[in-house]
C-alpha cells in the first residue's frame, strides 16, 4: 500500500459521518475519567508531600551532622606540655 493509497483511505474514513455513541458509554467514560483525574491529583499531592518530607529530612540532617565541617584529626596526639 503506497502513501497515496493510505492518505486516500484516511480521507475516506474522515469524510464519513461518525456513528452515534450510545449514552451508557458516555456515562461510563465520564465516570472513569473523573476517577482517573482524582487518582492523578492524589498521586501528585503524595509525590509533592514526599518531596517536601525529603527536603525537610535532608535539611535537619545537614544542620545536625554539618557535613561541610572537616572532622577533627584523631591520628595526631595533642601537643601539650611544651
Amino acid at each position: 500500500m503506497s502513501r497515496n493509497d493510505r492518505e486516500a483511505a484516511v480521507r475516506r474514513l474522515l469524510e464519513q459521518v461518525p456513528r452515534p455513541v450510545p449514552p451508557e458509554i458516555h456515562i461510563e467514560a465520564v465516570r472513569r475519567g473523573g476517577r482517573m483525574l482524582r487518582r492523578r491529583t492524589l498521586a501528585r499531592r503524595v509525590m509533592w508531600l514526599l518531596l517536601l518530607a525529603a527536603a525537610v529530612a535532608f535539611t535537619v540532617w545537614a544542620l545536625t551532622a554539618r557535613p561541610w565541617v572537616e572532622p577533627p584529626s584523631d591520628t595526631t596526639p595533642p601537643l601539650t606540655g611544651w
